[in-house]
């Protein structure tokens, strides 16, 4: 027996919400997420592995759907159909730099939303064999390291965190999600205690990969220091875009800083 395909569900209206459910669920699909905000759907998707998001474009979050949609496909190539009350030709612009598969009109209904389904499904079947499935490494493993992972925006907005993230940083998810990482990662020289400079708008600017291997420490906002390694590298779309910008930071246990002195 085919095991059921699954959805998440992007959608800040609860009643539109549960009808989608109720819709899917009696056609055979599993809904395996709902969610109300951008910046939530990133973080869910790569939990969750769905098959495809449902994607509402006006959200009440700090992140609208167009811009979760982007990063969700980029980085994960999780196939997404838009939901959107309206259109306009600027929003229909901005929609198609997420390469969505689908595009569905409020008040949709229940043959049009599956049917869409059924070929963004088919439809994505076919372009997986040509994508780089790991832009920013396997999910899995991103989601179980014993390193933070943070990607940024081009403006250098947190848009995405590994759970070890929080335990390094020693702040909670809420208080990351869609903050500027130059304030949330403070860096500085463990020699001179000068802060080091942010290199994510370095990194957007030159397309360079800027690492940080020595003398180098995160100070928590407990006020904590915490020897690390720094890895910047921008992020590319399938089409070769720049989409974001990759953080990696690995905390160095006591041996590792010796073996770096000598």
């Amino acid at each position: 027996m085919t095991a059921a395909r699954q959805i998440l569900v992007v959608e800040d209206d609860e009643i539109i919400a549960n009808l989608i459910t109720l819709i899917l669920e009696k056609k055979g699909y599993h809904v395996s997420g709902k969610v109300s905000s951008g910046e939530d759907a990133v973080i869910r998707a790569a939990d969750l592995h769905p098959d495809l998001v449902l994607m509402d474009i006006n959200l009440s979050g700090l992140m609208d759907g167009i811009t979760a949609a982007r990063f969700i496909y980029s980085l994960f190539h999780f196939p997404v159909i838009f939901l959107t009350g309206y259109c306009d030709e600027h929003l229909l612009e901005r929609a198609k730099a997420a390469q969505p598969y689908g595009y569905l009109i409020k008040p949709f209904t229940e043959n049009e939303l599956i049917s869409n389904i059924a070929l963004a499904l088919h439809n994505h079947e076919i372009r997986s064999q040509y994508l780089d499935r790991f832009v920013i490494g396997d999910t899995k493993k991103i989601l179980t390291a014993l390193e933070a992972v943070i990607v940024t925006d081009l403006k250098g907005r947190i848009v995405f965190i590994n759970p070890y993230t929080t335990r390094l940083l020693e702040l909670p998810e809420k208080d990351l999600m869609m903050k500027s990482s130059k304030t949330m990662i403070t860096l500085i020289n463990t020699q001179t205690k000068d802060p080091v400079i942010d290199p994510v708008p370095e990194v957007v600017q030159q397309m360079i990969v800027v690492t940080h291997e020595t003398n180098t420490a995160l100070v928590t906002h407990n006020g904590k220091q915490k020897p690390v390694s720094v890895t910047v590298r921008p992020l590319k779309d399938d089409q070769n875009e720049l989409f974001g910008v990759i953080v990696i930071l690995r905390e160095k246990t006591l041996s590792q800083i010796r073996m770096a002195q000598r």
